[in-house]
């Protein structure tokens, strides 16, 4: 008997995520997902009179076809791929790993290779603006283990946190956040190592309540692009490419990183950034708020939502909230602001907004983990 619990994630993922209405063509990826999860969510999209379509991956045999691409290859896998995809109305990408460091011995000109002809040919230029999509990853032991936890335990956070939340009440929480944000021109951050100045006058805010991802509870917008100035200081683990990248430090002059470290991997780091112009520069930059999710396990799409942290992104700018920015790289890098990272302020105009990770205008404060874990 199927666990109970895919059933109520796959109705979070089909009714809320995708919102599939019948007579929609819903494309399924399931990397290392049990099969009896992809068959539970074809089922559920089906009842809700939407035609599924699902492909089923193996993370050895695309290391294996990454490690072995060509240009011709990759433009084909592309080319079909972006056709599949402009077929579809909803997307839904179930991605799990037995391996994070999987893909970590892909040589960069092969991975770059993918990114452009396969990855932005196919979904930032598709799946991202012309589809409903979402995105998530499946609690396989190797992300408890990066978490620090038992498998049974990871399942039983992951499952709280991905089907437990009420995101119709967050996003009524966000809508002060929103309306602040749309209004404000100037941004200063401050924290250990960090002191980091942009404007993001005119550029959209678009708040994330399980729409795009799960878990989700985030606030994103993007800086004017040669606005940044100042240096900032990571303090979250961040794996990228099969690599895993501690201490981040960035410095920016007009927009640009200018300075890039990360220890012993400083040289990839810049071998990232220096995949195109575009990854030089700033695509996002946001706000995360989810109250359950307390601590980094290097997995972003956890990671982003920490409570009392932000992401900033070198690389490409979603099309909602777009400085023109465009890359093969868009790369999520967290800070935690909470006091147990080392603290930290966020001002909007001048006026502080957070510190040490919370929320201290009364109209924002109904973000803060007390309130949105009561929801």
């Amino acid at each position: 008997m199927p666990d109970p619990r895919y059933r109520r994630l796959a109705e979070v993922l089909v009714h809320h995520s995708t919102r599939v209405q019948p007579g929609d063509r819903v494309l399924i990826e399931a990397f290392d997902v049990p099969a009896e999860f992809t068959v539970t969510l074809i089922r559920t999209i089906a009842e809700a009179g939407g035609h599924p379509l699902a492909s089923t991956y193996q993370m050895p045999v695309l290391r294996a076809l990454y490690q072995n691409a060509t240009e011709e290859q990759m433009k084909t896998i592309g080319s079909v791929e972006r056709a599949r995809m402009e077929a579809v109305q909803c997307y839904i990408g179930v991605r799990g790993t037995h391996n994070i460091a999987e893909l970590s011995d892909v040589p960069s000109d092969r991975m770059a290779l993918y990114d452009k002809h396969w990855w932005y040919y196919v979904h930032a230029e598709v799946r991202v603006p012309k589809t409903r999509w979402v995105v998530l990853r499946w609690p396989h032991p190797s992300m408890a283990q990066a978490a620090g936890m038992s498998t049974e335990a990871f399942e039983e956070f992951y499952f709280r946190v991905c089907t437990e939340v009420d995101y119709r009440k967050m996003a009524e929480a966000m809508k002060p956040l929103k309306e602040l944000m749309d209004r404000t021109e100037r941004v200063h951050i401050l924290g250990p190592g960090t002191d980091l100045k942009f404007s993001k006058r005119g550029i959209a805010t678009i708040p994330c309540a399980g729409e795009a991802n799960i878990p989700d509870g985030e606030m994103f917008t993007c800086p004017i692009r040669d606005s940044v100035e100042g240096v900032i200081q990571f303090n979250c683990e961040t794996l990228y490419r099969g690599t895993i990248f501690n201490n981040i430090r960035l410095a920016f002059r007009h927009g640009k990183i200018v300075e890039a470290e990360a220890g012993s991997n400083t040289a990839r780091l810049n071998e990232i950034l220096d995949t195109d112009e575009g990854a030089r520069y700033i695509g996002e930059w946001s706000l995360g708020f989810n109250p359950y999710i307390t601590a980094p396990m290097k997995d972003i799409l956890f990671d982003e939502k920490i409570a009392g942290s932000f992401h900033l992104t070198p690389g490409q700018a979603y099309e909602e909230a777009d400085n023109g920015n465009r890359s093969k790289v868009h790369w999520d890098m967290v800070l935690i602001q909470t006091p147990e990272y080392g603290g930290g302020e966020i001002y909007f105009d001048g006026v502080l907004v957070r510190k040490d990770g919370l929320f201290v205008l009364p109209e924002l404060q109904g973000l803060n983990p007390d309130r949105l874990s009561a929801i």
